[in-house]
């Protein structure tokens, strides 16, 4: 088989799939709303089941859900049966998963189910299925065909059964209105979870800051920010006397295209220029007992890579910048 061949072979299975994708989105109707709601109204937990491929994408439904807010736990049918239905509560509420929706080993566990008056929100292909029949809310996964040449491998109805799975997730985290706090909480762990839960004060520079007094020469100036390596120049009232005292009452900032341009525009004259003719006037700032998050999203708010961290007097405390914060900040020069 040619290279290109294994490429076009690639594609189109990527297209089938997206394809299948597309054709979820005119079946968000009633169904899919009275699903989110009894999954908030839920009073326990939500417990997603499956057999098989279903299983295993079920499993990452129910991680999607408890990570977001929703708690919930996979249960295989087959552990059900040897002792974990104990793991059920009448506040619970099933969500059953079956391509077919007449898995044997499924169908057998949902009357088990039923005897508990649990809920069951089915997933499936067949509206009209054993599944279906058992469920209140059923949610149609059907596909035209499956992404493989064979039109055998489960690959564009397991796709479609985890997209719908997150689309649960997603319409759940707008309808609780959860917030990167609540999932901070939720992930206290890696680096992720650092970053979310992190404060300003515990990232940012602090030590040796390129301090700047508005009447200094530029000359003097572009050592201090050339050394300070943080590509901004810091201006404050006074210098402190002593190190490791705050950097003084802050009144604008110089940062590297300031210099750039200014150098461009004054010529010679540029070196005994004082610094309070270049320097940009009220730059950003944000406590040092703001979390990360919030320096990340302003950066990318204003379009800054660099952030003057200031204390409750508004003394110039540190420095953050764009790679102290989350993944995906853009980084501006």
């Amino acid at each position: 088989m040619q290279s290109q061949e294994i490429i076009n072979r690639a594609v189109e299975c990527l297209q089938c799939e997206a394809a299948a994708i597309q054709a979820l989105i005119p079946r968000l109707d009633e169904n899919f709303l009275r699903a989110v709601q009894l999954i908030r109204d839920c009073k326990g937990k939500i417990v997603v089941t499956g057999v098989g491929k279903s299983g295993h994408i079920g499993s990452k439904i129910a991680a999607t859900l408890a990570s977001t807010g929703t708690p919930a736990f996979f249960l295989n049918p087959l552990d059900a049966y040897h002792g974990d239905l104990g793991m059920l509560g009448p506040d619970d509420l099933v969500l059953a998963i079956s391509y077919s929706g007449a898995t044997e080993e499924l169908l057998r566990f949902l009357p088990l189910i039923q005897a508990k008056r649990i809920t069951i929100i089915g997933m499936s292909s067949n509206p009209s299925s054993l599944l279906a029949q058992y469920a209140a809310v059923h949610l149609n996964i059907a596909v035209e065909r499956e992404a493989d040449p064979l039109n055998l491998v489960p690959t564009s109805s397991t796709t479609v059964t985890l997209a719908l799975g997150d689309a649960l997730a997603c319409a759940l985290i707008e309808a609780a209105h959860f917030q990167p706090s609540d999932f901070a909480m939720l992930h206290p762990g890696g680096d992720l979870g650092r970053k979310l839960l992190a404060k300003v004060e515990d990232v940012m520079v602090k030590e040796n800051l390129p301090l700047l007094t508005p009447e200094m020469p530029m000359k003097e100036a572009i050592e201090i920010v050339t050394n300070g390596k943080l590509g901004v120049g810091i201006v404050v009232e006074n210098l402190p006397s002593l190190q490791g005292e705050d950097g003084g009452t802050l009144l604008g900032i110089i940062t590297d295209g300031d210099i750039r341009r200014a150098m461009q525009r004054l010529g010679q004259s540029f070196f005994s220029t004082p610094v309070s003719d270049i320097m940009s006037r009220n730059p950003k700032t944000i406590h040092k007992d703001a979390k990360i998050v919030e320096a990340g999203e302003m950066m990318n708010h204003h379009s800054i890579h660099t952030l003057i961290v200031v204390d409750e007097g508004c003394k110039v405390v540190g420095v953050v910048d764009s790679f102290s914060c989350l993944p995906g900040t853009r980084f501006y020069h």
